[in-house]
């Protein structure tokens, strides 16, 4: 698949209640935006054709500026979001161009995936189309009604989504169009997809792949980005094995019985 049919849909609107102060997307991170970390994983991966920003309204001109002196070497618009996350993703895919393949939508405050962990999802939304980066739970898991457990849901059923998450641009246009028309509300894409009736494969993420949400985020944020610098300054190892240049397999949670 070229790289002009696959866009990236990065929903920034949000206004961070959770992190106690707003608008998360624009905290520093060493000096730089989260949001602009995130872009850079996107610019950097050479699949993706365009960058598509969902922002706030009111920080429409703030944020281009931000975007037009970071000069990422490759097409990135800024429109106005919604009230919601599903109404940011949409008007950003109403946008999109004729011709338009892959839609990769992804946090705007996760921005420790990397280009390698984007290729991969690419790659299985262009055979199955539709895909999501996800990593199982090591946690036991809990059904409960209010604050009484109800049962215990097996943890080889359980994948935690992350995202970017990837589908064939009709596929998402289909599940936006029937999720508007019946009124239903959905916290990540893949849930819309899933409502249509499509199957959604599950492509290995990372636990490093962190949503920046409460302020204790940013210790960790800061740990890894730390790392990150110091892999970028380390000389790459001269032969690998083929096994670790092979794609990660989707991951496949038993069925359920």
């Amino acid at each position: 698949m070229s790289k002009g049919n696959v866009a990236a849909i990065i929903p920034a609107a949000g206004q961070g209640v959770r992190m106690g102060f707003s608008k998360k997307q624009l905290l520093r991170l060493d000096g730089v935006p989260i949001l602009v970390h995130t872009v850079r994983k996107f610019a950097a991966t050479p699949a993706v054709g365009s960058i598509w920003i969902a922002a706030p309204p009111e920080d429409l001109a703030e944020i281009r500026k931000i975007m037009d002196e970071e000069n990422f070497g490759k097409s990135v618009h800024v429109i106005a979001g919604g009230a919601r996350r599903q109404d940011s993703v949409e008007n950003c895919l109403r946008a999109l161009p004729p011709g338009t393949d892959l839609v990769a939508v992804h946090d705007a405050v996760r921005p420790f995936v990397t280009p390698q962990q984007i290729a991969a999802a690419i790659e299985a939304a262009a055979e199955s189309g539709a895909a999501i980066l996800g990593v199982l739970t090591v946690d036991t898991v809990k059904q409960v009604a209010r604050t009484r457990i109800i049962g215990t849901i097996p943890r080889d059923r359980i994948v935690l989504a992350q995202t970017p998450q990837i589908f064939r641009f009709e596929i998402l246009r289909q599940a936006f169009d029937k999720a508007r028309e019946e009124g239903f509300s959905a916290t990540d894409e893949s849930s819309l997809v899933e409502h249509l009736g499509v199957e959604v494969t599950v492509v290995p993420g990372s636990d490093r792949n962190i949503k920046i949400t409460k302020p204790a985020d940013l210790d960790l944020a800061r740990f890894y980005l730390e790392q990150e610098r110091r892999a970028l300054a380390e000389p790459d190892f001269p032969a690998q094995s083929a096994k670790s240049r092979a794609p990660a397999a989707p991951i496949r949670p038993a069925a359920s019985r």
